[in-house]
């Protein structure tokens, strides 16, 4: 049985990052940092990687990630899904 062919390591590419804010919705927020922390890998880190998969129309994550996204969304209590993306409102400050 031949042996699994290992892909190259890409070289790191310099980029320039910006400090920004967002507003996010706290759970989803919540399911991302602990996500991205699970991963061993900054928020941003996450994000960035998230969004240059979609920007490609690939997904972003393996069978088990997925497994383990369901786990911590159901932690703190995430019920949102792809569905729900163009309906999210702010709630009004009391």
């Amino acid at each position: 049985m031949p042996a699994r062919a290992r892909k190259p390591v890409a070289a790191a590419l310099e980029v320039e990052r910006v400090q920004t804010g967002v507003k996010i919705e706290k759970r989803l927020l919540k399911v991302l940092k602990a996500l991205a922390e699970y991963l061993d890998m900054t928020l941003g880190d996450l994000l960035e990687g998230v969004v240059l998969h979609a920007f490609e129309g690939k997904a972003p994550f393996e069978r088990a990630t997925l497994a383990r996204i369901e786990q911590l969304k159901k932690i703190y209590g995430l019920e949102l899904d792809a569905r729900h993306s163009h309906r999210l409102r702010e709630r009004e400050a009391t």
